[in-house]
C-alpha cells in the first residue's frame, strides 16, 4: 500500500495557520525518560519517539481529561462517547485503543474485560508528568503495546515542604477542588493529595445515537486520593509505597424519557518495592503492584458488575557495561475477574523473562529488547526490538527501528456470553518499522518519522451477531512532522500526522482516525502573565452508526484560549476558555463533545 501525499490538501489552509498558532512545550533534548528503555535515559539519546508532559505543561493545557490533553500532542488521536468522564479511546498512530498500554508509576493498568484503560478516571491533578512512547514496546511490557505505551508519574515527596491547593469554577456546572503536601526530610520523603469534582455535564448523546438518544444532562463526578512514601534505610538503597485511588460515578442516555444508567467506577493502584546496588554498576528492584477496575451499572434492573484485578511481581536489573547499559529481568502477571455475568474462565496468569541492552559510542546509538510471554491461555510469545542511530553532526540525528508486539484476547473477546465471546480467538501480532530525523538548530527543535505497523489477527465484534473474530490483518503507516521552540518569552510548537490506517483484507478505513491531524500553539510570558492559544485541526473520519452503516464524520478545527495571573509569589488565577468558536462536531458517531466552556482556576503552589 503506497502513501498517498495528496491526502494533505484538505489542511492546506490550517498548515499556514502553524506559524501563527505553533500545543504546548513538551520533550526537550534535555530531558529525561523512562519509558523508552524501563530506566532512566536522556532523551537526546533514545532511539524511540518520546514526548514528555511535565507538570508545567498540564497547567498550562487546556485539556481537561487525560484523553484531552494526549489529543494535543503528536502521533496521538482520541474519541469520546460524550462529554466529561464518558469513555474515551485513545489512539496511538492509528492503531486501537485497546492496543495501547497505560502505566501510572510502572504498573500496568486497565480492565481486563474490555481489555483497554478507562483513562477518564485518572484525575489530572494528581499527575507530576506523563511519558508518551509512540512505536511497539511489547519487547519491553508484552502484551497491549502494539502502538505504544503511556506512563502517568503521580507526585511524589522531595525534600523540604511543598503544599498545593486548587479551586475551579466553569461551564457545566464544574466544581473541582484538590489540596495536597509533599515533602521530605533526609532519608524519608512523602505525598498525599485529594481530590473532588462535579459536573452537571451536556447531554452525551445526540438523535444520530438512535434508541439511546435522550437530551438531558449527563452528569460526572469523582474523588480521588494519592498517597506515596519512600525510606532510604541505608546508603544506595530505598523502599517505597505508593497509591492511587480513584472513585467516579457516571451517567450515560438509556433512551427517551428513561432513567439514565448509572455506571459507579473504581480505579485503584497500589505499589511497593525496594531497590538499591548491588554492585557499583548493578543496580537492582524488586516490587509487587496490584490495580483494580471495578464497574457497576444500574439501570432499574439487578446491578451489573465487572470487577477486575491485576497484580504483577517484577524482578529487574540495570548493568553497566562497556558495551551499553544491560537490562534484565522477571515477571509474573495475574489477571481475575469477578462479575455478575457468568464468564467461562475468570482467571489467567502470564510468566516473563526479558533482556535488553542500549549503549552509544561516538555517533552510533543502539537498542536491542527480547521478552518471552508465557501466557496460561495462548502459550509462548516472543517479540523484539531492534533499533539504530547515528548522529551524523552534533545537531542532526537519523535512527531507524524494527520491533515486534502482541495483544492478548480481552476476556470479554473470549468468553462474553451470548455468543459474542470465542474462546478460539488468536492473539494479535504485530510488525513495526520506523524511520525518524531529528534535527536540533539553536533552540529550534525539528522532528520527522516515518511508520509502518501491520497487524495480524486483528480482532473486530461483526455484526449482525457482534461475535469476535480475527479479521486476518490492518496496516497502518504514515508521517509525522513537529517543530518546537522557545524564543525568549515566546513558545512555539507545531506537529502534523499523516496516518493511512486500513483492514489490508478489504481496504476499508479503520473506525474514528483521521488521515490529517494538526496541533499548534503559541505561548508568551511577561511579567506576572503568561497568555497563549492552541489549535487542533481534524480531518473527516468514518464511524459506524446504530443500523451498521458506513458514515463519514466532518472534520473539524477547535480553539482554545488561556491565561494565567500570578496574584503573588505563591496565588496564580488562571483562566481557560475552550472551543471559542462554539464548534460542534462529533468523534464517534452519535455522541456529542462540549461546547465553549470557561473554567477559573484559583491555584496555590509555594515557590
Amino acid at each position: 500500500m503506497t502513501y498517498r501525499i495528496r491526502r494533505v490538501r484538505p489542511l492546506a489552509l490550517t498548515l499556514a495557520l502553524a506559524a501563527a498558532f505553533p500545543a504546548h512545550s513538551q520533550t526537550s533534548l534535555s530531558d529525561t525518560v523512562v519509558t523508552a528503555t524501563r530506566f532512566e535515559s536522556r532523551a537526546s539519546a533514545v532511539l524511540s519517539d518520546v514526548t514528555v508532559i511535565d507538570r508545567e505543561a498540564i497547567e498550562n493545557s487546556t485539556g481537561r481529561t487525560v484523553p484531552e490533553l494526549l489529543a494535543r500532542i503528536a502521533g496521538v488521536q482520541m474519541a469520546a462517547n460524550g462529554g466529561l468522564g464518558k469513555n474515551s479511546s485513545v489512539f496511538i498512530r492509528g492503531t486501537e485503543s485497546r492496543h495501547v498500554l497505560l502505566l501510572v508509576d510502572g504498573v500496568r493498568v486497565g480492565s481486563a474485560t474490555t481489555g483497554q484503560a478507562n483513562f477518564d478516571n485518572i484525575p489530572l491533578e494528581s499527575i507530576e508528568r506523563i511519558e508518551v512512547l509512540k512505536g511497539p514496546a511489547s519487547a519491553l511490557y508484552g502484551s497491549d503495546a502494539i502502538g505504544g505505551v503511556i506512563q502517568i508519574f503521580t507526585r511524589q515527596g522531595r525534600e523540604g515542604l511543598h503544599p498545593h491547593a486548587s479551586v475551579t469554577l466553569g461551564s457545566e456546572g464544574r466544581r473541582e477542588a484538590t489540596a495536597g503536601l509533599s515533602g521530605g526530610r533526609g532519608e524519608v520523603s512523602y505525598s498525599l493529595a485529594a481530590q473532588t469534582l462535579r459536573e452537571k455535564g451536556i447531554s452525551a448523546t445526540n438523535p444520530a445515537a438512535g434508541f439511546f438518544f435522550n437530551p438531558d444532562r449527563d452528569g460526572f463526578s469523582q474523588q480521588s486520593v494519592n498517597a506515596s512514601l519512600a525510606w532510604r534505610f541505608a546508603p544506595g538503597w530505598k523502599a517505597d509505597a505508593r497509591l492511587l485511588h480513584s472513585d467516579a460515578k457516571n451517567r450515560y442516555d438509556s433512551g427517551s424519557g428513561s432513567t439514565d444508567t448509572r455506571t459507579d467506577l473504581v480505579s485503584r493502584v497500589g505499589a511497593v518495592g525496594v531497590e538499591g546496588r548491588i554492585l557499583a554498576d548493578w543496580k537492582s528492584r524488586l516490587s509487587y503492584a496490584s490495580s483494580a477496575d471495578d464497574s457497576t451499572n444500574f439501570n432499574g434492573g439487578s446491578p451489573a458488575r465487572f470487577d477486575t484485578t491485576q497484580e504483577q511481581w517484577a524482578w529487574t536489573n540495570e548493568v553497566g557495561t562497556r558495551a551499553g547499559k544491560v537490562l534484565a529481568g522477571l515477571e509474573r502477571l495475574v489477571q481475575k475477574v469477578d462479575s455478575t455475568t457468568a464468564y467461562a474462565v475468570t482467571r489467567r496468569s502470564t510468566d516473563s523473562a526479558f533482556v535488553g541492552l542500549v549503549g552509544e559510542a561516538g555517533p552510533h546509538g543502539w537498542q536491542l529488547n527480547a521478552r518471552h510471554d508465557d501466557d496460561s491461555q495462548f502459550g509462548g510469545a516472543s517479540t523484539g526490538l531492534l533499533g539504530y542511530g547515528y548522529r551524523f553532526t552534533p545537531r542532526l540525528r537519523l535512527h531507524g527501528a524494527y520491533g515486534t508486539s502482541f495483544k492478548a484476547p480481552s476476556f470479554n473477546a473470549l468468553y462474553f456470553p451470548f455468543g459474542i465471546g470465542n474462546p478460539d480467538l488468536r492473539p494479535e501480532r504485530g510488525r513495526n518499522t520506523e524511520l525518524g530525523m531529528s534535527y536540533a538548530m539553536g533552540l529550534h527543535e525539528f522532528k520527522l518519522v516515518r511508520f509502518d505497523n501491520r497487524v495480524r489477527d486483528l480482532i473486530d465484534f461483526v455484526p449482525p451477531t457482534y461475535r469476535a473474530v480475527n479479521i486476518d490483518r490492518a496496516r497502518i503507516e504514515g508521517w509525522t512532522l513537529g517543530y518546537d521552540a522557545q524564543l525568549g518569552a515566546w513558545g512555539l510548537h507545531a506537529a502534523l500526522d499523516l496516518l493511512d490506517a486500513r483492514n489490508a483484507r478489504d481496504g476499508s478505513k479503520l473506525r474514528r482516525r483521521a488521515d490529517e491531524q494538526l496541533t499548534a500553539s503559541l505561548d508568551y510570558a511577561t511579567g506576572a502573565w503568561k497568555l497563549g492559544g492552541t489549535l487542533l485541526a481534524v480531518s473527516k473520519r468514518f464511524d459506524v452508526d446504530s443500523n451498521g452503516n458506513t458514515v463519514s464524520l466532518g472534520g473539524f478545527a477547535t480553539m482554545d484560549l488561556h491565561a494565567d495571573r500570578a496574584l503573588s509569589r505563591d496565588w496564580t488565577l488562571q483562566a481557560r476558555l475552550n472551543n471559542l468558536a462554539d464548534k460542534q462536531y462529533e468523534t464517534a458517531r452519535g455522541f456529542n463533545q462540549p461546547g465553549r466552556a470557561v473554567y477559573l482556576t484559583l491555584r496555590y503552589q509555594p515557590k
